[in-house]
């Protein structure tokens, strides 16, 4: 796990350098589903780094922090949820402006304590300008016994 942790912080580095195709940004959400009921908003910071693989279709690496808020429920506090993304991006312009995208990937759990991550999968349709995009989503982490679903608004800035 280490190796993989090393190669995709290199990657991002890598593009950190070079300037092309990396963007930084912040996504916010409303938790949905059952997570609804004990968190009350997501949040968090977001890196990637792409590659233009064919006419108006880019593929790369991102990562990144999520967090889940967690809400007081019948008195006890329930403890926020952290997440480090790491997965593969792709999307495609539809028109100048207009993209599709997903990102796929694994969600490592870093709080609270025992949690494990899970499957990252995440939809999203957006606006691109030249020096920012903004994006609507559905991110949803799979984890052992349910799911942190979330629909979210982002931005990023390309560097």
């Amino acid at each position: 796990m280490k190796k993989f942790l090393f190669a995709a912080f290199a990657v991002l580095a890598f593009g950190a350098v070079n300037a092309q195709g990396f963007k930084g940004g912040v996504h916010v959400g409303l938790p949905i589903g059952d997570v609804a009921d004990f968190y009350s908003f997501a949040g968090g910071v977001d890196l990637a780094y792409t590659w233009e693989v064919a006419d108006n279709f880019t593929a790369g690496v991102t990562t990144g922090y999520s967090m889940f808020f967690g809400k007081t429920v019948n008195g006890f506090d329930v403890e926020s949820a952290g997440f480090i993304p790491l997965a593969g991006t792709a999307s495609y312009k539809v028109s100048d402006n207009i993209f599709l995208g997903a990102d796929l990937g694994y969600a490592l759990g870093v709080a609270p304590t025992g949690n494990d991550g899970g499957f990252l999968y995440q939809p999203k349709v957006g606006y691109a300008a030249e020096k920012f995009d903004v994006y609507a989503g559905y991110r949803g982490i799979s984890v052992t016994g349910g799911s942190f679903d979330s629909i979210n608004l982002g931005f990023s800035y390309k560097f």
